[in-house]
């Protein structure tokens, strides 16, 4: 690609203005409901203090040298995440649509949880969920009868959902910077400072230590469990928004000369510290609930949807000042969950663009549109929250993990890429990046994370998830996990454009055998 047609493209795709925004952006993307709803929960079943140090490993031999991985990738091609492969060498686009294709039903089912979180911030100022939580959420709230699927939609969630949506379609029209930049400039700051205050009132709870202690007291006998060690892995695979398209479209938006292995330390410690913050503040919680009803902590202790939403409610219904934690836990998850909704509905944008040269405003909607629309039919219903759970649980073991395993191996044995993109790195890094690098990604990280997708995949077939209908495991979650792989490598056959260049460094992938990127 020649220095003209980079500044052409670069124009046309859009930018971030400095690193210090792209950093930001991507700690959005990276900080979202897990980190507050699952880090602390999956620490304390996995050795308390004691999973920190598998934990550590995690970050430092997977979680940044994936990270890195995907910031080569996007920085390097200048491209979404199909055109980047696509650039590294034709025959592996499909796996750029694999990973828009999971980005797709990511979005249209995480903005349910946001619309979740948006009425639950206002239900906090006067507990509109009584004495019983678990029956708000299910019956009263969602309105959730027998697993299955119906029409029947909730008032209650359909005006915050199409709120959500709106909010993101905006967002994404303005574009890279004035759009994603400029949320993530806002949102990062007041998501850290309105978790701070959150964690700080959760310490001065009468039990907040006994949840602590729970939280932290090591069992040092966990570290010869595997399953621990998966566990951290895991965990560090799933917080930092890696494998899946965005930090390869994002890395996309940054100057040529800027460090990115720097960024990505930036980007992991900030996420990590992030996740202990929220096992502070939400163990301080539970620590002060399990006190208040004289039951042990591992009987309040819980992840995802239960922790959010009835845990945290039964918190604020006793907690002095519980109207202030509620705002602040349930603001908290809105602020986080729409930087990461952002960052995964980008991954689709820039792919259409690219694809189809359209403009940032018309690809917005060509993509926003279409989800909305999905997403409010699905998830505003009564059977929404079902439906919502097998997506969910499919879509992230069964899909984003299968997809950064078999991308790992296609870059490092398949088209032989690591070396140049290390190369890359090298140029403007202020990590240096050699051999131990390759070998993390060529061997280590693909042998961790096939093992935790072989437990997932025997777990699976041994055991129905959740004991969900049959009928609805296999469409909306095996048949879901199968769609975008098919969508992926369907939509790779589409041709690009005669003035989409596929070159990177002057070298022209479109029929190129993998050799040239060595």
């Amino acid at each position: 690609m020649s220095a003209g047609t980079q500044a052409t493209d670069e124009a046309r795709r859009g930018a971030f203005t400095s690193r210090r925004v792209f950093i930001l952006a991507a700690i959005g993307s990276a900080v979202g409901l897990g980190n507050i709803w699952r880090f602390p929960y999956v620490a304390y079943e996995n050795g308390g203090g004691a999973f920190m140090l598998p934990y550590l490993v995690a970050l430092l031999t997977a979680g940044i040298p994936f990270l890195f991985l995907d910031y080569a990738l996007g920085h390097r091609t200048r491209g979404s995440a199909p055109l980047a492969f696509a650039r590294t060498d034709r025959r592996t686009e499909g796996l750029g649509w694999w990973q828009v294709g999971i980005c797709f039903l990511i979005a249209v089912y995480y903005a349910a949880v946001i619309a979740w979180a948006v009425r639950y911030t206002f239900f906090s100022v006067d507990k509109a969920w009584g004495d019983d939580p678990a029956t708000f959420l299910f019956a009263d709230f969602l309105q959730a009868g027998d697993p299955g699927v119906t029409l029947d939609v909730v008032a209650g969630v359909v005006i915050p959902l199409a709120v959500v949506w709106l909010a993101v379609i905006a967002i994404m029209a303005l574009g890279v910077q004035k759009g994603i930049g400029a949320t993530a400039m806002v949102f990062i700051p007041v998501l850290v400072l309105t978790f701070l205050a959150l964690v700080v009132r959760a310490l001065f709870l009468d039990g907040a230590g006994t949840g602590l202690d729970a939280l932290f007291a090591p069992d040092w006998s966990a570290l010869a469990d595997t399953g621990v060690w998966a566990a951290a892995y895991g965990q560090i695979f799933f917080s930092l928004s890696i494998g899946f398209g965005i930090m390869i479209t994002y890395s996309s938006y940054v100057g040529r000369r800027t460090d990115m292995t720097g960024s990505g330390l930036v980007v992991g410690l900030s996420n990590s510290g992030f996740e202990l913050l929220a096992g502070i503040g939400v163990f301080a919680a539970l620590g002060f609930m399990a006190q208040a009803n004289g039951i042990a902590v591992d009987e309040v202790a819980g992840e995802g949807l239960g922790l959010a939403f009835v845990a945290f409610p039964a918190i604020i219904s006793e907690a002095p000042a519980g109207a202030l934690i509620g705002v602040l836990f349930f603001g908290s998850l809105v602020l986080a969950g729409v930087t990461s909704l952002v960052s995964v509905i980008e991954v689709v944008i820039s792919a259409v663009r690219d694809k189809f040269e359209l403009s940032r405003v018309a690809a917005s909607l060509v993509v926003s549109v279409p989800a909305a629309v999905i997403s409010l039919v699905l998830f505003s219903t009564t059977s929404g929250v079902y439906v919502l759970d097998i997506l969910d649980n499919f879509i992230n073991k069964f899909g984003i993990l299968l997809v950064a395993v078999v991308s790992m191996l296609v870059l490092a044995w398949g088209v032989r890429a690591l070396p140049a993109l290390a190369a890359h790195l090298n140029a403007d890094g202020s990590v240096p990046i050699g051999a131990w690098w390759r070998l993390l990604l060529a061997v280590l990280v693909p042998v961790a994370l096939t093992w935790i997708l072989v437990q997932e995949l025997v777990g699976a077939v041994e055991e129905p998830y959740e004991g969900y209908p049959t009928w609805m495991l296999f469409t909306f979650g095996w048949g879901a996990a199968v769609a975008v792989i098919v969508f992926g490598f369907l939509a790779a056959r589409v041709p690009w454009r005669p003035e989409t260049s596929l070159e990177v460094d002057g070298i022209d992938r479109s029929g190129s055998t993998g050799e040239e990127v060595r």
